[in-house]
């Protein structure tokens, strides 16, 4: 068998055993789109850790889900490291997005989008957030939350993610052209299917009646208004929205990002921005309602903190804080982080080559037994009694790629639950009351229950004298 030579700390080198590619390429990958977290353990039970994954047309990725391994991931070499080409994601964010550049390139346009997410900014943002809630509570885009309806958590929460996305991004207030971007970007998400994501060998068109042929064209209709709002904004006075600020900024060599490349910026701000909160609102609501000590514990807080808590007060709350941190531990929205190298390193003692690609199975990191005790239990309180270090919990990356809208998802997510919690009584349907936690499974750029998760309305909070 093949060994390579590991230097553990600083202990004498090593030989490591070097894990073999999987065989049945398509059945592992079908295992792994089905259930990406059960996949993840039963490869880890299996093979040990590290272990190689295999998808079609995309190659092999030798995957961690050690401290150790995610450490040595996220402190190599800048330079050394690349998003993997072809990537998955690539049709839905596009060539040019941050999520996908690289080198100088990745360097220049993260400069220029981080100053959009500083602190302050995001601040500013929490009365956008309490309002979509309200208006989604109030049934602005779907039924009314009042006692004896029954509400479907993820189209629920998608809603108010994306208008929350679409007034802090785009400054859109019209009602009319919100519709017509919620309906452009739900058409552009449901035609990226995971077969179009996962095997690229379908991306071909056949005569305009291909799956790929209706995704291609609801793309295009969600970058002719993208686009549209870019001429028209270039053409106005400026404004305090995103948009507004990334038109008012410019390299440092003194040039302005071009069209195009901003469109797929924004396309990659819309999609990421609302897909992976409201998927990670959808779990906290669900574990919540399975923990009625520890939902009854959140109340507590916010009712201590009064029914007029700001928007800043109420994201310093410690405890919601801890149950944000513990949804994202256990039900992190993007499984994987992956690198393809540009020069050899070595993962784990296992030595790869400059092409190879290296990855994190994030559910693996976040139940490591070594760093986690009671790994698939969910408890926030592990989070007030002890501060986890960046290679022990990434559910947003690390690095120098971790993801640069984190702090809004962060803000947004324990704003969006906070008001939820405080204004209605909500039980989840029987089946997922006591059953087992439903499988996770990719949607678009994230990962998310297999199936809509219900919940019925009880009460109104406030009606009750609890607020």
């Amino acid at each position: 068998m093949d060994v390579g030579t590991a230097e553990p700390g600083a202990g004498e080198p090593r030989a490591v055993a070097v894990p073999k590619p999987p065989r049945l390429i398509v059945l592992h990958a079908l295992a792994a789109g089905l259930d990406f977290d059960r996949y993840f353990r039963w490869r880890r039970t299996r093979e040990g850790d590290p272990f190689f994954v295999r998808f079609p047309g995309f190659g092999s990725a030798l995957f961690t889900g050690a401290a150790e391994g995610a450490r040595e991931l996220f402190r190599a070499p800048v330079d050394a490291t690349a998003p993997p080409r072809p990537n998955p994601i690539e049709p839905l964010v596009g060539t040019t997005s941050l999520i996908l550049t690289a080198g100088e390139r990745h360097r220049r346009d993260r400069a220029l989008l981080t100053p959009a997410f500083h602190g302050a900014r995001i601040r500013e943002y929490g009365a956008i957030i309490q309002d979509s809630v309200h208006q989604e509570l109030a049934g602005d885009t779907g039924r009314a939350w009042r006692p004896g309806a029954r509400i479907d958590a993820r189209a629920a929460t998608r809603a108010i993610t994306l208008r929350v996305i679409l007034t802090a991004v785009f400054g859109v207030d019209s009602p009319e052209r919100r519709a017509e971007y919620t309906d452009a970007v739900g058409e552009f998400l449901a035609t990226f299917s995971g077969p179009l994501m996962l095997v690229p060998v379908l991306r071909h068109g056949l005569f305009g009646h291909a799956p790929w042929d209706r995704f291609v064209a609801a793309r295009a209709r969600l970058d002719r208004l993208i686009l549209a709002d870019i001429a028209s904004r270039r053409a106005g006075p400026p404004t305090t929205d995103i948009l507004g600020m990334l038109l008012s900024t410019h390299y440092d060599d003194g040039t302005p990002i071009t069209d195009d490349d901003l469109c797929d910026q924004l396309r990659t701000l819309l999609v990421a921005g609302h897909e992976t909160t409201a998927t990670t609102l959808v779990w906290a609501l669900f574990q919540l309602h399975r923990a009625p000590d520890t939902l009854a514990r959140l109340r507590g807080e916010l009712r201590a903190a009064g029914p007029d808590a700001t928007p800043v007060e109420l994201a310093a709350l410690p405890y919601l804080d801890a149950v944000c941190q513990e949804t994202l531990r256990l039900h992190p929205p993007v499984p994987i982080v992956v690198r393809r190298l540009n020069a050899p390193f070595t993962l784990r003692g296992v030595a790869l080559a400059a092409g190879d690609t290296m990855g994190i199975a994030v559910p693996l990191l976040h139940s490591d037994p070594q760093v986690w005790s009671e790994p698939r239990r969910f408890r926030p309180e592990r989070f007030l009694e002890r501060r986890y270090r960046p290679f022990e919990y990434a559910p947003y990356g690390g690095g120098h790629r971790r993801c640069v809208g984190a702090a809004l998802a962060d803000y947004e997510l324990r704003i969006a639950l906070a008001t939820i919690v405080s204004r209605v009584r909500l039980r989840l349907a029987p089946r997922y009351a006591n059953g087992r936690t439903p499988m996770s499974v990719p949607h678009n750029i994230a990962t998310g229950p297999h199936r809509p998760i219900p919940f019925d309305v009880v009460s109104d909070l406030r009606h009750e004298g609890v607020w």
